[in-house]
């Protein structure tokens, strides 16, 4: 059986998919200040991801550069938001 907690990640995580389905790249891209835009938020998230439930416990970097770019600190950027899709779900595959 599945613990709750998995469950409750595996929902937020669809939810939060789901959320920006049908998002441009050209919107995803847009800052508006003082907030990052939504595609260095879904990178930063994937780095989150990546340390919490692939780093740590498993000892790998799925994508090692990321956190260069999007990482806790690091100046606001703008990255293609396909590139974003393709490291969260990279990461989030790895992670389960």
């Amino acid at each position: 059986m599945t613990h709750p907690l998995v469950t409750q990640l595996q929902f937020a995580r669809s939810e939060f998919v789901r959320c920006l389905e049908g998002l441009s790249d050209e919107d995803a891209r847009q800052r508006l200040l003082p907030m990052n835009c939504i595609s260095w938020m879904i990178g930063h998230l994937a780095t989150q991801e990546q340390f919490y439930w692939v780093y740590f416990p498993q000892g790998k970097m799925v994508q090692p550069k990321l956190n260069e770019l999007v990482g806790f600190g690091r100046p606001a950027s703008t990255p293609p938001l396909t590139d974003m899709w393709q490291a969260w779900q990279d990461i989030t595959v790895a992670a389960d």
